[in-house]
């Protein structure tokens, strides 16, 4: 695919709720989602539970032989975690603050799937994040046209926005 060759980022986060919902074209979106993922090669983090829509996600890019994070809180360990799965690698973190935290710092771009309470906390703080940063925000009706429109975009500075910048895990800043 050309849109592979000229790709902005490598990390992609996908987020979901703990449940599946009572709707078959979720689970296949999320499936679809995740293989699209593995066709381009991306490395996939998510929220780390082994039940869910992005349990889904990763599991349809793992088997595909990409890498895959999970990032989840010590407190949801025992409702559901990667140590009774073969799904990629996990980082166990001490709340929601600091998996946010991790997750913009081990992802390039984030996608949200339908969600519980939690997934809609993620994204108000993410999208307030990339608000301050101006950040793009899109909507689509497909994993691949999605993942087209993000490895299409290219940011255009803004000399009057106000940057934030955190340090990675190089030691080196990014930007928010």
């Amino acid at each position: 695919m050309a849109a592979t060759l000229n790709r902005q980022f490598k990390n992609i986060c996908v987020l979901s709720g703990f449940t599946y919902g009572k709707h078959k074209e979720f689970v296949d979106a999320a499936i679809d989602l995740g293989r699209s993922i593995a066709e381009r090669k991306l490395h996939l983090v998510y929220g780390g539970g082994n039940r869910g829509l992005s349990k889904l996600v990763s599991e349809a890019a793992f088997v595909r032989g990409n890498q895959v994070l999970g990032i989840i809180q010590r407190a949801l360990k025992p409702l559901g975690s990667l140590s009774d799965s073969s799904t990629g690698e996990e980082l166990v973190v001490s709340g929601m603050q600091e998996r946010i935290t991790e997750m913009l710092n081990h992802a390039d771009a984030f996608i949200f799937l339908p969600g519980d309470l939690a997934t809609l906390e993620t994204l108000i703080t993410l999208a307030s994040w990339a608000h301050l940063a101006k950040k793009l925000f899109i909507c689509t009706h497909t994993a691949n046209e999605l993942l087209d429109m993000l490895q299409a975009y290219k940011p255009e500075p803004d000399p009057w926005t106000f940057v934030l910048e955190r340090p990675n895990n190089d030691g080196n800043s990014s930007c928010l």
